[in-house]
């Protein structure tokens, strides 16, 4: 623990330039006789740190001197190779810059971490698209771009095609940041002081105004993403469903349905031939998606649920029938 935080000191100095113990106490979590003690471990060790006293007054660095990561632990610069296997960076732009960037902690990583942090992105992959996933609709934005809009901290006009409408419309907003989830990208704004999400592939255009954002006070990226999640997972019009799963077919079904899974299924009685399990989807129409299963699954409740599937059952077999 002690060698962890003599090296975020360093680390800290090195960025910051000059760091009152007091912050150091509160960002390491330790008292400021501690923080005093490691600042003269660290002298000792060779490090040219020291402090100075009055208001401007603080611990620095010499100025020039750097240290490298060799203080990383062996999980941690494996963790580190872990960001390679995903396609985060590339979407932003940035693909190239983290490959350079780990190939410079490649290199200041001590020797026998440096095999084992090479096959972490030979051995881990990250795929964040779903199974069957069609190809993104063509878009006038690309991720990249909306990431240089957001970074500027100035209001966007974006002109945007809601889904199931063919006309885009045009909106003035204030930018949060951009969100991938599940292999989808998101700019998360206010519009009209209230938070909205934004399909990226779904902007049409998005040209950053002079105006500077207007965020509402206290509010950050990962505030109001949580809050937009939950809107979408607790929507008022969302359909809670009861049915029966046939549990030689459980595993399957709970793979494709993982997604409107309600808390964890129980275990099915050893010998049963059916386990009840608890579904929500965003509208009535979703609880189709069941008809997959074909008669691996029924229906219990809602009744307007039951309705539906078998109304969608009478029109395939009305098409196929003949």
């Amino acid at each position: 623990m002690k060698a962890d935080r003599l090296l975020s000191i360093m680390l800290l100095l090195q960025t910051r330039g000059r760091v009152t113990a007091v912050e150091l106490a509160e960002r390491l979590e330790v008292s400021v006789r501690t923080v005093y003690r490691d600042v003269e471990a660290l002298s000792t060790a060779g490090v040219p740190v020291w402090t100075e006293r009055g208001r401007n007054g603080g611990i620095r660095l010499l100025v020039g001197y750097r240290t490298d990561v060799t203080g990383l632990t062996h999980d941690e610069a494996r963790a580190l190779f872990v960001l390679t296997a995903d396609g985060t960076h590339d979407a932003l732009g940035l693909g190239n810059a983290i490959d350079s960037a780990l190939r410079k902690v490649m290199a200041a990583l001590p020797a026998p971490y440096r095999a084992d942090a090479e096959r972490t992105s030979e051995r881990i992959l990250v795929d964040p698209a779903r199974w069957r996933a069609a190809p993104a609709a063509p878009t006038g934005v690309e991720p990249a771009e909306l990431q240089q809009a957001v970074f500027t901290d100035r209001r966007l006009e974006l002109v945007y095609r809601h889904s199931g409408s063919t006309e885009p419309r045009g909106y003035t907003v204030d930018p949060y940041g951009l969100v991938s989830k599940a292999g989808v990208w998101y700019l998360v704004a206010d519009r009209d002081g209230g938070p909205q999400l934004f399909r990226a592939d779904r902007v049409r255009s998005a040209t950053t105004t002079s105006e500077p954002v207007r965020r509402r006070p206290g509010q950050g990226l990962a505030e109001v993403w949580s809050e937009l999640r939950e809107q979408v997972e607790r929507s008022s019009d969302a359909v809670l469903v009861r049915c029966l799963v046939r549990c030689t077919r459980l595993d399957m079904f709970l793979r494709i349905q993982s997604a409107n899974l309600l808390g964890a299924p129980e275990q099915p009685t050893p010998g049963a031939d059916w386990t009840v399990l608890h579904l929500g989807f965003p509208a009535l129409p979703a609880v189709r998606a069941l008809l997959v299963h074909g008669t691996d699954v029924e229906v219990l409740d809602p009744p307007e649920a039951r309705a539906e599937l078998a109304a969608a059952a009478a029109g395939v077999a009305a098409l196929y029938g003949g």
